[in-house]
C-alpha cells in the first residue's frame, strides 16, 4: 500500500467548496473538502449519488459549469494551484498533467468517426499535427495499453461492446500520459464481469504510466479490491478516510458503517439493510466538523453522529 503522508503528494486538495445557485438560495454541494493523493497511489472516493463525488472531480480540473461555482479552496499539482491559474495557463495542463475520465464517457464517442480519428484528435488538439506513420504507431500503442486488439483502430463505436468503448475512452484520457488520472464511475452501466475487466485495465495503465489515480464510485466491494486508501463522502463532506484495511475492519463513522452493511454476502443469507434517514439540508450548513485521527492515517469527522443517526447535516 502507498502512504500519502510518506512523501510530497502528487495532488493536494484543500478547503474545496462548490456551490450551486438556485432560486431558493445557494446549495453547498462540496463543503471544505481536504485530501492528498500520494505518488503512485490509488485513492477511492465513495458515497451515494448526490454526495458530491463528481462535483469534486469537475472542480479539481476547474470544469465546474453554471449554475455551479467554486467559491473557495486550492488544488496543488506540481507546485502550482490549478484554481489560481488563468484559463490560458490551465488549458495545457489539462490532459497532459491531469486527466478526467468522466461519468458515462463511453457515450461521448462520435458515432460517425472511426476510433483512430478520435484518438488522433485527442493527441493533435494538444500537440499539433503529427506525421501519419508516427501517429498510427502511437494510437496502436495506446490501444495495446488498454488491452484492445489492433483491429479496433479502424472500427466505429457502434462496432464495439460497452467495455471496449470504455477502454477507448480511457485511451483518449491517457493519450498524453498524465501524472494524475481521475476516473468518475468508470464501470457504471457495465455488467459485473466487464466492470472488473475495465477496472483492472485502469490499474494496469496507472502502473505502466507510473501515475496516481482517484477512482470515484459507490460500489464499496469493488473499491475494496482496487484502491490503496478510501475516502467516504456524505452530503458534500469527507467523513472518513484511511487505508482500505482500516476503513473496512474498523469503520468509525456511522455512514461508513451503513455503506459497508449494504454489501451483499454470497456466504450467508441476511436481511436487506434499511436505515431511516432524512435528506440533509444543503442550503443551511454548519461548518465542516474537524477530522480526528483515530489511527495512523485514519481520519474521521468528529460530528454528533456518533449515536448512529445519519441524515443530519454533517
Amino acid at each position: 500500500m502507498n502512504d500519502e503522508t510518506s512523501s510530497e503528494p502528487a495532488l493536494r486538495v484543500s478547503g474545496l467548496r462548490v456551490h450551486y445557485r438556485t432560486s431558493g438560495g445557494d446549495v453547498i454541494a462540496v463543503n471544505d473538502v481536504d485530501f492528498g493523493l500520494g505518488r503512485g497511489e490509488t485513492l477511492g472516493l465513495v458515497g451515494e449519488s448526490g454526495s458530491g463525488k463528481s462535483t469534486v472531480a469537475m472542480a479539481i480540473l476547474r470544469l465546474t459549469s453554471p449554475p455551479g461555482r467554486i467559491v473557495a479552496g486550492s488544488v496543488q499539482l506540481g507546485g502550482a494551484d490549478l484554481l489560481a491559474m488563468s484559463e490560458a495557463e490551465l488549458r495545457p495542463r489539462r490532459w497532459r498533467d491531469i486527466a478526467l475520465i468522466p461519468q458515462g464517457s463511453m457515450n461521448s464517442l462520435n458515432p460517425v468517426l472511426r476510433v483512430r480519428r478520435q484518438l488522433a484528435d485527442a493527441i493533435e488538439t494538444h500537440e499539433g499535427r503529427q506525421p501519419r506513420a508516427q501517429l498510427r504507431e502511437r494510437i496502436l500503442h495506446l490501444l495495446s495499453l488498454v488491452h484492445l486488439p489492433a483491429r479496433v483502430y479502424d472500427l466505429y463505436p457502434h462496432e464495439l461492446s460497452g467495455g471496449m468503448k470504455q477502454r477507448v475512452c480511457i485511451a483518449m484520457a491517457i493519450a498524453l500520459e498524465p501524472s494524475v488520472i481521475i476516473a468518475d464511475e468508470p464501470t457504471s452501466a457495465l455488467d459485473v464481469v466487464v466492470q472488473r475487466t475495465v477496472a483492472q485495465t485502469l490499474l494496469d495503465v496507472k502502473r505502466r504510466l507510473n501515475s496516481s489515480m482517484i477512482l470515484i464510485g459507490h460500489d464499496m466491494a469493488l473499491q475494496a479490491q482496487l484502491v490503496d486508501r478510501i475516502a467516504v463522502m456524505y452530503a458534500g463532506n469527507i467523513v472518513e478516510i484511511g487505508t482500505v484495511r482500516d476503513v473496512f475492519r474498523d469503520p468509525r463513522h456511522p455512514y461508513t458503517r451503513h455503506l459497508i452493511a449494504t454489501i451483499p454476502s454470497v456466504r450467508e443469507r441476511k436481511p436487506l439493510v434499511v436505515k431511516e434517514m432524512h435528506t440533509p439540508d444543503l442550503r443551511t450548513r454548519r461548518p465542516s466538523p474537524p477530522m480526528i485521527e483515530v489511527g495512523p492515517g485514519h481520519l474521521v469527522a468528529n460530528s454528533d453522529l456518533g449515536a448512529g443517526q445519519v441524515g443530519a447535516d454533517v
